[in-house]
């Protein structure tokens, strides 16, 4: 190795040790044609420490890889001497140019800090203002999420994100549709409670909202704890039952939510939305083993099918979609999107229906490209046809 690129390197690693380190770029690819353009390098933390996030610049879209430091390193050699001529290091006490010549000459410059703060570093998320304060949450507080004096502790930044992440979805959902001034929202499978504390308090101390918010858990020591938590945060229309997602009955619900309901529980969250004629219906499936199980294209399908990852996956997208035809059948508009980034959680596709205000007339024509689907997978039946009798 170059005299050169060592020092560049050994600069990386006195940057890091002294909190001084802000970012790398490198640019000026060996090869023209190459279409990876720039490599950006910065710093963030994540539960199980400090990472490099390399993030790879191609002319359509950026591709994002974190390495341990070490290995971020290595890979940031690896790639000196196979794609890239120049490297830029910016510290908050120096900026280091390094140059390679197409002789393989190699040359470091250093230079006075051109960044004297460290924006970039050491942050995952830019801050922003959340919408469900940790401050003086008794709810929060309660469920172990924050300390004692208001901060979210580090093992639990995630679910913070995650909680405040549901409640903007829930805030655009809510611009679109009406409900009457006092509604009733039905939490299926509401576990440990943390979206369905946040919900309630969004709507009730940002909105002003009437809402009744009733939160169903098979769990009865979690339903015991979550009505506890709610009496001491003062959520008087705030309740939790013992049951289960497929014997509860529901005569009438204005929002129906399932989050996390595993395998054929979010067709029965969605069934029960359905038959109780909610305005809204919001579900975040998890596994998908009903049609996974029966998928068995005889078509060139075959190829992706025949790996079980590219099979699981493809089971999840033929499920989800299904069920979303099937509301748009029943009268639903639907949107299906990431509830939350993939580094916070694999559960992230979050299937969202609202109540069409005039009747519907495509019903059988959604119902075929339900069948379509079935064919080209070789698919018997999804539960949620069976639930819906289609």
């Amino acid at each position: 190795m170059p005299t050169s690129i060592q020092s560049f390197l050994q600069q990386i690693s006195a940057g890091i040790d002294k909190n001084e380190f802000i970012k790398i770029t490198l640019g000026n690819k060996r090869n023209k044609h190459a279409e990876l353009k720039n490599v950006f390098i910065k710093i963030i933390e994540l539960k199980n420490g400090a990472k490099f996030s390399f993030i790879y610049r191609y002319p359509t879209k950026d591709i994002t890889k974190n390495f341990e430091i070490s290995e971020g390193i290595d890979h940031v050699n690896n790639l000196l001497e196979k794609d890239f001529y120049n490297a830029d290091l910016f510290t908050s006490t120096n900026d280091f140019h390094l140059l390679i010549n197409k002789n393989e000459t190699v040359k470091m410059v250093t230079k006075a800090a051109s960044l004297t703060k460290k924006t970039d570093s050491h942050s995952h998320d830019k801050q922003k203002a959340r919408i469900i304060k940790a401050a003086d949450n008794t709810y929060l507080k309660e469920l172990s999420l924050v300390t004692a004096d208001g901060a979210v502790k580090k093992e639990m930044q995630d679910k913070y994100k995650q909680i405040n992440r549901y409640v903007e979805i829930i805030e655009g959902i809510l611009k679109d549709v009406k409900l009457p001034d006092n509604f009733t929202v039905a939490d299926m499978g509401s576990g440990k409670g943390y979206l369905t504390f946040a919900l309630y308090d969004y709507l009730h101390n940002k909105l002003n909202k009437h809402a009744t918010v009733t939160g169903i858990e098979l769990r009865n020591e979690l339903v015991e704890k979550c009505n506890a938590i709610a009496a001491k945060a003062g959520f008087t229309d705030l309740h939790f039952k013992e049951g289960s997602i497929e014997a509860s009955s529901l005569s009438s619900v204005d929002m129906l939510i399932a989050l996390h309901a595993c395998d054929t529980a979010t067709d029965e969250a969605i069934y029960k939305g359905i038959h109780a004629k909610a305005t809204v219906i919001i579900c975040a499936p998890c596994c998908h083993k009903q049609i996974r199980k029966q998928m068995d294209p005889d078509n060139a399908l075959k190829s992706i099918t025949k790996h079980g990852i590219l099979l699981e996956r493809q089971a999840e997208m033929v499920t989800d979609t299904i069920r979303a035809l099937v509301l748009e059948a029943f009268g639903y508009k639907t949107k299906v999107f990431d509830f939350i980034s993939t580094e916070h959680t694999p559960k992230n596709v979050l299937i969202v229906g609202t109540k069409r205000e005039k009747e519907n007339n495509d019903k059988e024509k959604n119902l075929e490209k339900v069948k379509a689907l079935k064919t080209m997978f070789n698919i018997q039946q999804h539960y949620l046809e069976k639930l819906m009798n289609v």
